[in-house]
């Protein structure tokens, strides 16, 4: 790979991790769908620019994938999701934001330094874009546990699973099967927690997560 090749793919695939961070940093609905719909668009730039650089052609399905269903589709229907709950509104958070930001470059750190020691001899483009993809996948679990809000939840988990997609496409690809079995999961997955949202707004008039608690007995 030359040399613009292996820095514009470590460009894309960092922008993935800066703006995993403008997630964690939102504190409105709206705002959240926005930037995750960005995240979307990073992360099929990134898998196109490798399906170039790697000649692989099965991957620009992916990248397709990523940007009808991920940065349109889905943002979409997850605005729609928030006004018909009537939940757009300010995103209640378990820690601060300057707390959240400084564990997330901890995690960002402390993925780079597993990943390039424990994969010295792999090819380095593969190295880095993993250490990206990790990180991506930490700061998405980072978000789900860090927010009560429900559907802020599941941008985190849509986030982390970019991360595992970057993973995969990094280290030179996956099997189109497996790209389109995933990206059915994940269609699937979000047809089950949309279903489930409405069914919880309908029953406790909340989506928040500790006003869930309470109802459960669980008092913090």
């Amino acid at each position: 790979m030359s040399s613009i090749n292996f820095d514009i793919a470590h460009l894309l695939a960092g922008s993935l991790v800066l703006v995993s961070f403008l997630e964690l940093y939102q504190d409105r609905l709206y705002a959240l769908l926005n930037v995750y719909a960005v995240h979307a668009l990073a992360l099929a730039a990134s898998v196109g620019w490798q399906a170039f650089a790697q000649d692989a052609p099965h991957l620009y399905v992916t990248a397709g994938i990523a940007l009808v269903f991920k940065a349109v589709v889905i943002p979409v229907a997850l605005h729609r999701m928030i006004v018909r709950l009537g939940i757009h509104r300010e995103i209640e958070k378990v820690v601060g934001v300057g707390p959240v930001m400084l564990a997330g470059i901890g995690l960002v750190a402390l993925s780079m330094v597993v990943i390039l020691r424990v994969t010295q001899e792999a090819d380095p483009l593969a190295r880095e874009d993993l250490a990206f993809a990790l990180s991506v996948i930490l700061l998405g679990l980072l978000m789900m546990v860090t927010r009560r809000n429900a559907v802020s939840q599941v941008v985190g988990f849509m986030s982390l699973e970019n991360g595992l997609v970057l993973a995969a496409t990094g280290a030179k690809g996956m099997p189109l099967v497996v790209e389109i079995s995933v990206a059915f999961s994940v269609l699937i997955a979000f047809i089950v927690i949309g279903i489930f949202l409405f069914r919880i707004r309908e029953r406790f008039d909340t989506v928040d997560v500790q006003a869930l608690d309470r109802f459960r007995g669980e008092h913090s």
